[in-house]
This record gives structure tokens, sequence and C-alpha cells, in this order.
């Protein structure tokens, strides 16, 4: 199977277009004010027309009222959702349950003893995504370009499908591959020129370099 990719933080036609004909299988769009990636109703609808259909479109949100996410699902009818804040496994469970769409939860990761979360949203999310956790001065769970010890995954047995994010670029992600063992990835600052300025180039040689690495081969 190949390594699956999320391209986040899509927010050009320009940003759209490269991630698909790089073959990306996610496009991001963010609803978070805190971030430079952050969608407006009438942006995200555009986005989501020009990327439906060719790619699974993810909706990201941060303990976000149940207002909020129906407006977002209004505005892009994403695929998927994804909760990037402290949301409770009992509160992605209501998500998913109220809107019918399945949900990636975002689970922070700085040393083994945050992973006593992950059966619980294991049983919650229909995936799970593992970031670096968020400076304390943050203002935003993610898209900070931190890395964490991709070792930690290594032989993990997690039953559902997951993503590796957190400071990924085309020169790192094949190793970060390689150590976590993962099955998908996710990027965003690492294919960036300026936070919230996606690199066609950069979009390309990031894909290129996760489908190409030793881990991705032995797994296709």
């Amino acid at each position: 199977m190949a390594i699956q990719v999320k391209i986040c933080g899509i927010t050009s036609a320009e940003a759209a277009d490269a991630a698909l004909h790089a073959g990306a299988d996610f496009g991001g769009l963010v609803f978070h004010p805190g971030s430079p990636r952050n969608m407006k109703p009438e942006q995200a609808a555009s986005l989501a027309a020009r990327l439906r259909g060719r790619v699974r479109i993810v909706a990201l949100a941060a303990d976000a009222t149940n207002d909020a996410i129906a407006a977002i699902i209004a505005a892009a009818d994403p695929d998927f959702l994804q909760l990037h804040g402290r949301e409770t496994a009992e509160r992605v469970g209501e998500i998913r349950g109220r809107f019918g769409k399945p949900v990636i939860k975002a689970i922070a990761i700085a040393e083994a003893a945050d992973f006593a979360q992950v059966p619980a949203y294991e049983r919650a999310a229909d995936m799970l995504l593992f970031d670096a956790k968020a400076p304390q001065s943050a203002v935003r769970p993610g898209g900070h370009g931190a890395t964490f010890d991709w070792q930690l995954l290594r032989g993990r047995k997690i039953s559902k499908p997951w993503l590796l994010a957190g400071g990924l670029d085309s020169d790192n992600v094949a190793r970060a591959i390689v150590s976590a063992e993962a099955l998908g990835v996710d990027v965003s600052s690492g294919v960036e020129t300026a936070p919230g300025v996606k690199s066609a180039e950069m979009i390309r040689e990031f894909v290129a370099a996760a489908r190409k690495s030793q881990f991705a081969g032995a797994r296709s």
C-alpha cells in the first residue's frame, strides 16, 4: 500500500492544483481564527469545489462549537472533520454521531506517556493523527513546524488508520516514515515559503519523497 499524503492548510487555487497534480490523497482546509491558513466560508466553498472528487477533503477545527462545525460543513461539505484541539474522546464521538462525518482526531505527542490517551480515541474516531505538542505560548494547536521523536510510534499497535505530522518536509519525510513505521503523512508549514503560502514545487517534492521512501516501497 502506498504512503498516504495529506497537504493541509490549502489557501489558494494554485495550492489546491499543486496538491492534485502531485498526487496527494487528502487536501486540508483550516478553520481556526488563530491560523494564517484560516478559511472564510466563501473561500472554503470555492477550494472545496476545486478539490472535490479528486482528493478527500479534510476540514480542520479546534475545540469548535456545534454551530461552528455546522457552518464548516455547510461551506465545505468535507469528507472528514479533523479535530485538532483538546476534544475529549466523548466529544469526538458526539461530533461524529451528530454530523455523520468521519473524524480524524489529532493527538499531541511529546513523550511516551502521551500515548495513554490513544485507546479512548481509537474507539471514538475513524482516523488518528500524531502531531508534535505545540509550545505553551502558541495560539493554535498545530502548524508550527515542530517535530517529536518518531521512534515513539515504532512498533505500536494502533487499530485505526493514522497519519504522522509535525515538522515534516521533503528532506526528512522519508526518514520519518521509516522511523515511525508510518502509513501516511501530513504536511503544512513544510511546503510553505511563508506562513499560509504554499509552494507548488515544495508540494511536489514532498509527495515524491514520501512515495519514494524505503518504507513506502516495502509497503507497495
